[in-house]
């Protein structure tokens, strides 16, 4: 579908500067919290128990958070979690400076964080939409300058900047990821307000739940949106279980190496998101995401075999490229045909699946560099990663991408000459959004 190359509106400018804060202060945290929990404990796995915790709201609580926000209005939802979670960063603050600082705490508070994370991604995500007047291209660019800066600041300056304060105190990344939140709630609350979803009355919420889901997998666009990050977390999540130990006995690099190899990734993330709206226009929606998913099995095949830290260096450069176009281009596409009333669970059921499939990864990870050597979980990443791209191919290809921005075009919106609009396909759309399917 064409539209016209239009401005993004201001209200953009402060909702990229409320996630870019927010995003600065997710690095200082997620930075921050398993250095605090190493202080108070070795064991790996309370260790664990910290880390996970932050975690399991989106597999407990995932889709009926997505259903919760369609009821809510999204700004709101989006200020007032915000405004809630800098004041429960204070309270783990607080017992930092009292000296009762304890691993249960830190786990809870992890918890607390993720649970805001859910309401707030997934009310972001559902807002987006409504700001930008559903047009594909503004979100495309939207979102490309969404992911650059939220990886710029929570993969590059955040982690460093939260050990550096750490060192300053032990409340300090505390308290100045609660001043982030703060800042992003003041942000938001001054964001145009946006249409309320269309409530379905005499629905309980499971059913809304449920309807949310069944509409992703009755879908095959949608559904093969969503197989994308589902398999690419059990691949990534495989590579990361071993990456480490790969760097040190494959590659012979220590830790500042091995960081300079997490930094070359990121890099490509940054480059990836930045060149995904011309990808998208040169070769299509649909192709440039089998394309990128292509990219990124070959890249993790070249990280498998690299023959030094240099070539790895730049498999993962390019794998970061992948990743980073395909978090542009695929978030973008479903924001542009999925109807306002279904977005928040259409969001938050495909981010659900992806966070269900990263703990069979990471076993899958280490079961193969125990059974093998640390080289197999690699090669059977890379391989997963290209039969991923075979099976959702035709499922997110060019035809049924503009198939279904045709369809979820508004009414008065005028076809192009080259590509009617098909009645029957919106007036399905039409139907499955009023019967909340």
């Amino acid at each position: 579908m064409t539209t016209g190359v239009r401005k993004l509106p201001a209200g953009f400018g402060r909702l990229w500067t409320a996630q870019t804060v927010s995003s600065l202060g997710d690095g200082v945290t997620h930075a921050a919290l398993p250095l605090l929990a190493l202080t108070l404990t070795r064991d790996p796995l309370a260790l664990a128990v910290v880390t996970a915790a932050g975690t399991l709201p989106w597999l407990l609580f995932g889709v009926l958070g997505g259903a919760l926000v369609d009821r809510w209005d999204r700004r709101r939802t989006m200020w007032v979690v915000d405004a809630a979670r800098a004041v429960l960063l204070a309270i783990p603050a607080a017992a930092a400076a009292l000296d009762v600082l304890s691993i249960a705490l830190l786990a809870a508070v992890a918890f607390l964080l993720g649970l805001g994370g859910l309401f707030f991604d997934t009310a972001a995500t559902a807002y987006l939409p409504d700001l930008l007047g559903r047009d594909p291209a503004l979100l495309e660019r939207a979102n490309s300058r969404l992911r650059g800066t939220q990886t710029a600041a929570s993969g590059f300056a955040g982690p460093p900047a939260g050990s550096a304060l750490l060192a300053l105190g032990r409340a300090v990344p505390l308290l100045a990821d609660a001043v982030s939140f703060a800042l992003s709630a003041l942000l938001v609350r001054s964001l145009p307000a946006a249409p309320r979803p269309v409530p379905q009355a005499r629905e309980s919420l499971l059913r809304q739940a449920r309807a949310g889901a069944s509409y992703v997998f009755r879908d095959r666009l949608l559904l093969g949106l969503a197989l994308r990050p589902a398999v690419g977390n059990v691949a990534f999540l495989a590579v990361e279980t071993v990456l480490a130990l790969f760097a040190h006995d494959r590659l012979g690099i220590g830790s500042f190496g091995f960081g300079l190899l997490l930094t070359a990734e990121a890099t490509g993330g940054l480059l990836g998101a930045a060149i995904a709206s011309f990808l998208g226009r040169r070769l299509g929606t649909g192709t440039a995401l089998t394309c990128t998913a292509a990219v990124e099995g070959l890249a993790v095949l070249g990280l498998a075999a690299a023959p030094n830290p240099y070539v790895a260096g730049l498999a993962l450069a390019v794998c970061g490229a992948g990743m980073g176009a395909t978090m542009v281009l695929a978030p973008s596409l479903r924001q542009s045909i999925v109807p306002p009333q279904l977005m928040g669970r259409v969001a938050s059921t495909s981010r659900m699946l992806a966070m269900c499939a990263a703990p069979f990864g990471a076993f899958l990870g280490g079961w193969l560099a125990t059974a093998y050597d640390v080289r197999t979980p690699l090669y059977a990443a890379g391989g997963l990663l290209l039969a991923m791209t075979a099976v959702t191919a035709t499922m997110t290809g060019n035809r049924r991408v503009e198939a279904a921005l045709r369809a979820a075009a508004p009414a008065d919106e005028p076809a192009q000459p080259d590509q009617p609009v098909l009645p029957a396909a919106r007036e399905a759309v039409q139907e499955r959004a009023v019967q909340g399917q």
